[in-house]
């Protein structure tokens, strides 16, 4: 039984005003608030528990590698990985997807090699792409949407040539809701002999992510967006992957040992965990997922979904909200623009005067916007907290923001 009022009352920055109004926090893509267990783990470590990690022979430093390291295997069953050996910490998505393009795709590909890439990414799988590009001569190849915002995965399979080396796709669009079919994508692309990178930021914290059954070689994770603390993260990295994976980062931890004429690397996954890690963080990243699971990843898939019907339906009724991605399956994110003159940035700082948080701008998705020629959008991107009275204080705020600009 999923109770949203025992949920809730886990996060207490829920109870607080904004403008004199209760917050109804809808900015969940971007970031997603922290139960009181999360916000405990964090002041328990550095209260009362906190040393660095790693080769300390004292308590504190032994508690603290303890609990750093049983993170691993829980992110290894979030994950369904087959092992917590293929799960490499680090500070989020962005630190994780660039690991795979220097790490890997960069001792491996020469100019005219391809990656192939949806229209919707996010920047962080844009940009360290195009590294390559600028650096190596890699060709980039972009696949589209369509009117809905589904992506057919044959169309990528499609875009499969001789000279493809990687395709580096999206779980679920932050902008459109889209969930891709990546497990289809993977198996293609494995008789082929490409390897493929799923972007999980958004998809992971929606629904249950197996990536044994996806196939994919790499899978990345942020915490920040898992109700964990920021700069916390990891990415799955196929066993077989992983021994060819080049360490970019030196430092201490990825070493066994150092000399003046040599070095002797660690084994996987320390070979990619250079320094200091976010220790705290990474603790309450742990705390994060298994709260998740406590709910039950089915259990919150099936909330959510609900809760994306009742905003479907009720936004369908304001004739003049273009929605932008209609598939029926998608996850419970609106991005949206407004008939008329009001900009996106306009109709947030509206929003927010009755407590309402959505995101405005492009969201880090530079070609998307460029493809479905908008400047901006409104978002708003729902989480496991949120509840369908919260949607009705939205509508009402929307249908404030027509009449003000109408």
């Amino acid at each position: 039984m999923y109770d949203i009022e025992t949920v809730r009352a886990q996060f207490p920055i829920l109870s607080r005003e904004v403008n004199g109004k209760p917050l109804v926090y809808l900015d969940n893509g971007a970031s997603a608030q922290k139960p009181q267990v999360v916000i405990d783990a964090i002041t328990q470590s550095y209260s009362h528990e906190y040393a660095n990690v790693h080769r300390g022979l004292h308590y504190l430093s032994n508690l603290a590698t303890d609990k750093y390291e049983a993170v691993r295997g829980k992110v290894a069953t979030f994950l369904n990985a087959a092992s917590e050996d293929e799960i490499v910490f680090n500070s989020g998505t962005t630190e994780g997807i660039n690991a795979v393009a220097y790490g890997w795709a960069m001792p491996r590909m020469e100019a005219g090699d391809e990656i192939i890439l949806s229209v919707m990414e996010h920047h962080a799988n844009i940009v360290p792409w195009h590294f390559l590009r600028e650096r190596q001569g890699v060709v980039i190849k972009w696949v589209d949407v369509d009117s809905t915002g589904a992506l057919d995965p044959q169309a990528v399979i499609d875009a499969i040539t001789p000279k493809t080396k990687l395709i580096a796709i999206t779980h679920l669009s932050n902008v459109l809701g889209t969930k891709v079919d990546v497990k289809t994508i993977t198996t293609a692309a494995h008789a082929k002999g490409v390897a493929v990178l799923v972007d999980g930021s958004q998809a992971a914290v929606h629904m249950p992510v197996d990536v044994q059954d996806i196939g994919c070689d790499f899978y990345a994770v942020t915490g920040h967006k898992l109700y964990g603390p920021s700069g916390s993260g990891a990415i799955y990295i196929k066993a077989d992957r992983l021994r060819e994976m080049r360490p970019f980062i030196g430092g201490g931890d990825m070493i066994k040992e150092v000399t003046k004429d040599s070095v002797i690397y660690n084994d996987p996954p320390m070979i990619l965990e250079a320094g200091t890690p976010g220790i705290v963080q990474t603790i309450g990243l742990g705390v994060a997922l298994d709260f998740m699971m406590g709910l039950g990843m089915d259990n919150i898939a099936a909330y959510e979904n609900k809760l994306r019907d009742y905003a479907v339906s009720k936004l369908s009724g304001l004739n003049w909200i273009q929605v932008q991605g209609t598939t029926p399956d998608k996850g419970a994110i609106f991005s949206f623009t407004m008939d008329g003159a009001a900009h996106a940035h306009d109709i947030s700082t509206i929003l927010d005067k009755k407590g309402v948080a959505v995101r405005a701008g492009q969201h880090c998705t530079g070609p998307l916007m460029e493809y479905m020629g908008l400047p901006a959008t409104c978002r708003a991107s729902m989480g496991l907290y949120n509840t369908e009275a919260e949607v009705d204080v939205l509508i009402d705020a929307l249908e404030l923001a027509h009449d003000l600009f109408a």
